[in-house]
């Protein structure tokens, strides 16, 4: 789908009502709202893949219909929305919604955190989906993993980033934990919708911007507007991605259709990893041979002082209240876990194979 259609539908002053639900002789329609462009990669593809897989399983008993960001809500309004009721359910990443708890950080990513398969061993086995349930208990919702983009780019910069005197000033889009460590690092930090980066880029109203990986960046057109592209993100080694139902709606569904809306969201989850890891193999290249995109990375004294910074963030987190205490404790504990076992495992043979395969 080319750029222009999917971020038409972006506007974020449309209209925050929502019809409820439509029930008739046993059929029930669902509201889905999103903060994604309609039609976005990896994004706004696997939210319709989520709602089509809901409708088929449940033979239509359960139909949900998509509505992208900014065609019934604006783009950060989507949780507000399925909380108070006026859409059913959403797709979206827990980490847009902090301001209501800390604690969802972590279940989306943090800075030299859980990569995607281990973020999902620690939802699925490790006590997280636990966790997390108990988090948006409180806000009326429940969230079900949905896959995630695995390890995401670190942005795109119309200079490079050499020294830490190239942050200090920096206007920057960028999103979660990795945003208030560049603001403590003298960035002007800005969030803005994924519809919104390319203007904001295009306009100089941010001097560089993260979104995903090499796919969604060659569809928004990101080559266009800076050339510098900095990987691996330091700050999103495998973010999740979250289906969210309104709770009391969901647990009025009779038992087969609140199975079925768990494993719809959990075969999409698996087939979200694939669909990103797969594009963005093949869009790197033709961002770096025809578009003349320059890859770079952040400089080894810079990565200390982005991990200094880090885990002096996380700690404070960690700190702000019991519950995000706990959600800390076991999301640290795991990755305690989880890096030694990688480094020995993954990163081994990576470099192996690098050594073969030349």
């Amino acid at each position: 789908m080319k750029r222009r259609n999917f971020l038409a539908t972006t506007g974020i002053g449309a209209a925050a009502a929502v019809a409820a639900p439509a029930i008739a002789q046993g059929r029930t329609e669902w509201t889905m709202v999103t903060p994604w462009p309609k039609g976005a990669p990896g994004v706004g593809v696997n939210a319709q893949r989520v709602a089509d897989r809901i409708t088929e399983m449940s033979d239509g008993r359960l139909t949900i219909k998509l509505y992208a960001g900014g065609e019934l809500v604006p783009p950060f309004e989507s949780m507000d929305a399925v909380q108070s009721g006026n859409a059913d359910i959403m797709h979206a990443t827990p980490y847009y919604w902090v301001g209501k708890t800390p604690s969802l950080n972590y279940f989306t990513t943090v800075p030299f955190g859980l990569n995607a398969v281990e973020l999902a061993g620690w939802l699925y086995h490790g006590g997280g989906q636990a966790l997390w349930d108990e988090a948006y208990a409180g806000l009326g919702v429940k969230a079900f993993y949905a896959g995630s983009s695995g390890v995401q780019a670190g942005g795109w910069f119309r200079q490079e980033i050499n020294t830490l005197d190239d942050i200090r000033g920096l206007k920057i889009r960028i999103a979660g934990l990795g945003g208030e460590v560049f603001r403590r690092l003298g960035a002007a930090v800005v969030l803005l919708p994924p519809g919104e980066i390319f203007p904001a880029m295009q306009a100089g109203t941010v001097d560089a911007a993260e979104w995903v990986g090499p796919w969604n960046d060659l569809a928004f057109g990101l080559h266009r507007v800076a050339k510098y592209y900095y990987t691996p993100a330091f700050h999103e080694p495998g973010p999740g991605l979250e289906v969210v139902v309104n709770k009391a709606k969901y647990e009025v569904l009779p038992p087969d259709l609140q199975k079925i809306v768990q494993y719809a969201a959990q075969s999409v989850a698996d087939e979200t990893v694939a669909d990103f890891h797969y594009h963005n193999v093949v869009s790197l290249r033709p961002l770096v041979e025809e578009h003349g995109v320059q890859l770079r990375e952040f400089s080894d004294a810079i990565v200390a002082e982005l991990g200094r910074v880090s885990l002096e963030a996380l700690e404070e987190i960690g700190a702000s209240d019991p519950f995000t205490a706990r959600v800390h404790a076991s999301y640290m504990d795991f990755l305690h876990q989880a890096a030694p076992y990688s480094a020995r495992m993954e990163q081994t043979m990576l470099r192996q194979r690098a050594a073969v395969l030349g």
